[in-house]
């Protein structure tokens, strides 16, 4: 018997338990890429096998050889099926609607989640699936607007996980260099040992941190790969005003350490042991000799000391993570949000038109002139909207007049830097971790 023939039987089997619709499972050479095929509903299962048990031999045979045919193209069977006249490739408006957006209701927001089944809308003959091509051709990055600091961009056509998955790697897992250890030589001002510490831990570093090695890696050796060394030594004289101590008082020490280690025996002539082991200077390499390092900000504020208190200490900054400490986070801040669409359902003239403006404090409707002294509403700036829903509020009516959506596969994507790195290389960095772990993930699989 034919595949042709085997599958209508198997078509048949099936809707004698379900006359609804029949599906068919294929699974593509070894791909193990499982979708979902409406072929034909089935009205009368009784009628369709004596309907198909009159097609001759030669009907089958002509069928087997297109659908052999189709199958050695490279398309294969999936693209056979899918280019039938009898399927569908479009869901109805209703459907995609649902499917695609958000709908911010008054009260709360609908359909606020993914469909991610690849079967879903089998019924309908329409394949739901994640398929790579078209993934490559609806996949976009659109960047806004971008500065020293900032960087706003649009993400189209990837699922909110992996919009998220971004945001948690720039918080927790792109590296940057942060003050870990802190030597106190001398502390009179009013602020504790402690919570200058800390204070110190959280200035940001202008350091590139793909230059430096984890300390882990060189065995607890702090040398000129994994350390930065800074130091402190602010003094307020007696008899003068109090003074501001910030973060410009930082010195960087190329050098490293100069402070000799408490459990060092000085030997007479020779160089007291320090916290560090540098083997050379820090400034005789080319990627720092152009580029001191130091705070990315020299106006934070660390400590106020009055007549004759003193501060005096030393710094070393490592190289780490933020899922270790918020410290080591490169980015002030990350989110994203989904791009917002606003509807006009019907016209809004006249009177209206100038009472919606007014509603919207986000400025998102605009006045145009329509002639013979008549006005009507638009939404020139969808961007803009924050979904504070002033605009839908006042009644049904209103709630008929305007529709507010978010587009589930559009997200508006901030990076907000601390100096350590720029905000463009933060998220090229975070794509390449990202990359790292399915490399793992397939690696530990195959």
């Amino acid at each position: 018997m034919s595949k042709i023939s085997s599958t209508f039987q198997l078509i048949q089997q099936r809707a004698r338990v379900k006359k609804d619709e029949v599906f068919i499972f294929y699974e593509a050479k070894h791909k193990s890429i499982a979708f979902c095929i409406l072929l034909q509903r089935i009205a009368n299962p009784q009628t369709e096998l004596r309907e198909r048990s009159t097609k001759t031999m030669s009907e089958e045979d002509e069928s087997m050889s297109e659908f052999e045919e189709q199958e050695q193209n490279d398309g294969g069977v999936l693209d056979y099926i899918m280019n039938l006249d009898s399927v569908p490739t479009k869901l109805p408006p209703h459907l995609e609607l649902l499917r695609t957006r958000v709908l911010c209701n008054n009260d709360a927001p609908q359909h606020t989640d993914t469909i991610q089944y690849s079967g879903a809308y089998a019924a309908l003959g329409v394949d739901n699936s994640l398929r790579w091509d078209n993934f490559c051709k609806n996949f976009q990055v659109n960047v806004i607007n971008l500065t020293d600091e900032v960087i706003e961009f649009d993400m189209i056509g990837i699922d909110p996980a992996l919009a998220n998955s971004f945001r948690r790697i720039l918080i927790a897992e792109v590296p940057t260099m942060a003050i870990e250890r802190v030597y106190i030589a001398n502390n009179t001002s009013v602020i504790q040992d402690e919570v200058l510490s800390h204070r110190l831990g959280l200035i940001p570093i202008r350091a590139d941190p793909r230059l430096f090695e984890y300390p882990e890696n060189a065995g607890g050796d702090q040398n000129e790969k994994n350390t930065i060394v800074f130091k402190l030594h602010v003094r307020c004289p007696k008899g003068q005003p109090r003074i501001t101590v910030k973060s410009d008082e930082l010195k960087w020490l190329p050098n490293g350490s100069e402070l000799p280690c408490e459990d060092a025996k000085p030997n007479v002539g020779s160089k007291p042991k320090t916290f560090t082991s540098f083997t050379c200077s820090q400034d005789s390499l080319p990627e720092f000799s152009n580029n001191p390092l130091g705070p990315t900000n020299s106006d934070i504020i660390l400590a106020k000391l009055g007549p004759g208190q003193e501060i005096e200490l030393e710094v070393h900054a490592v190289k780490g993570i933020g899922k270790t400490h918020a410290k080591w986070s490169p980015v002030a801040t990350a989110w994203y949000r989904m791009l917002p669409e606003v509807v006009l359902l019907e016209d809004v003239e006249d009177e209206l038109a100038e009472e919606l403006k007014n509603k919207c404090p986000a400025n998102v409707f605009d006045i145009e002139d329509i002639g013979k002294g008549r006005t009507r509403a638009k939404a020139s700036k969808p961007r803009n909207c924050t979904l504070c829903r002033e605009c839908i509020r006042g009644g049904k009516e209103w709630e008929d007049r305007v529709s507010l959506r978010r587009v589930k596969d559009h997200f508006i994507f901030t990076i907000e830097s601390t100096g350590a790195l720029p905000p463009e290389v933060l998220f090229t960095e975070a794509v390449k971790i990202l990359e790292d772990k399915c490399e793992r993930v397939i690696t530990e699989l195959s």
